[in-house]
């Protein structure tokens, strides 16, 4: 049972032994771009305890967040404040063979779509003119895609890309800019396009779960999810960089199992003793990822669903600290 953050958190930064392997395979340091969001910190410190002696972890962000900075740097890691958008502090930022994209804007598109594509369309353009001469691994979205029939078990990579909603334009407006100067410069890219991550303070198991625990309905309209635990997801991410190309690499990154939103709800349910509420009905399509080629390279992840469910209602129940950053996984209007 994970009981506190600091426990939550050393088991995400954990590195396996495919991690310290890629980690010593790199040529040289790495440095990632946007460590402050809900999976930066812990990949940073992941990347930290697989490096090989003397190489250096150099992490890049606002640092809006109390206390994140001094504790990335008591770890050993590089901080440097920035603002992706500004080119003259970008320019300013150190160079490095390895580059790691985690930068983006999602919630609040509605509100500011223009942030949204400046941060997910303009920055990058940036990032890839000031890093032309690294290597580039840079997190997409599994939004790109239309969505499909739950019977066929997701997009695939060759599928063709019809998103739905601004934000998931944005998306693909991303992956075209980091295409464009992979193809432009020659820069060796990869592209994740991750749906959906999940630890235990924030994600879509958190907001099934807590809808459960506090006796309010579950919406089953997106009747579907995919789910892949974080620090499986960061793990993959470290080990990329070899399978970086020009053009950009792609590939789908989530978990094999195609969960059913009712079932996972009902699953906390008996952890909880409720019996769960719902609203809507089960549409035959929704956001999914298929992931075999993910997993085919990089192997199974090594929390199951089962776990994470598991690991998700004991920090429920115990009134386990959030992020207070819904998923809105439900949401299919592409409007977040």
């Amino acid at each position: 049972m994970i009981r506190t953050i600091a426990e939550l958190e050393e088991l995400l930064s954990r590195p396996s032994d495919f991690d310290r392997a890629a980690m010593a395979a790199l040529a040289g340091d790495l440095l990632i771009l946007g460590v402050g969001g809900k999976m930066g910190p812990t990949l940073a410190l992941r990347a930290k305890r697989a490096a090989a002696p003397g190489q250096r972890i150099i992490a890049v962000a606002r640092f809006s967040e109390p206390g994140l900075k001094e504790r990335l740097e008591q770890a050993g890691i590089e901080c440097r404040t920035a603002d992706l958008l500004d080119a003259a502090q970008l320019n300013r930022l150190p160079d490095a063979p390895n580059v790691l994209c985690m930068f983006g804007r999602k919630f609040g598109s509605t509100e500011d779509p223009t942030l949204t594509w400046a941060m997910n369309v303009f920055a990058p353009g940036l990032v890839c003119e000031r890093y032309k001469s690294s290597k580039i691994v840079a997190f997409s979205s599994g939004n790109v895609y239309a969505f499909t029939p739950v019977a066929r078990g997701g997009a695939t990579e060759s599928d063709s890309l019809s998103p739905v909603g601004e934000y998931a334009w944005t998306g693909l407006g991303r992956e075209r800019i980091y295409d464009y100067h992979s193809r432009r410069n020659g820069t060796p890219t990869a592209l994740l396009r991750l749906n959906y991550a999940i630890d235990l303070r924030y994600g879509v198991l958190l907001d099934i779960g807590t809808r459960v625990f506090e006796r309010k309905p579950v919406d089953v309209s997106m009747g579907a999810v995919n789910v892949i635990w974080q620090g499986d997801a960061n793990s993959v991410a470290l080990r990329a960089f070899p399978h970086a190309t020009s053009p950009a690499f792609v590939i789908n990154l989530t978990g094999p199992e195609t969960l059913s939103v009712r079932a996972v709800a009902e699953s906390f349910g008996a952890h909880f003793g409720v019996k769960p509420e719902f609203t809507g009905a089960e549409s035959n399509d929704a956001l999914l990822n298929n992931a075999q080629r993910c997993h085919r390279m990089f192997g199974y992840p090594t929390v199951t669903p089962h776990q994470m469910i598991e690991w998700t209602a004991r920090w429920i129940g115990m009134g386990g600290a959030t992020l207070g950053k819904p998923t809105h996984f439900d949401t299919r209007d592409g409007k977040f």
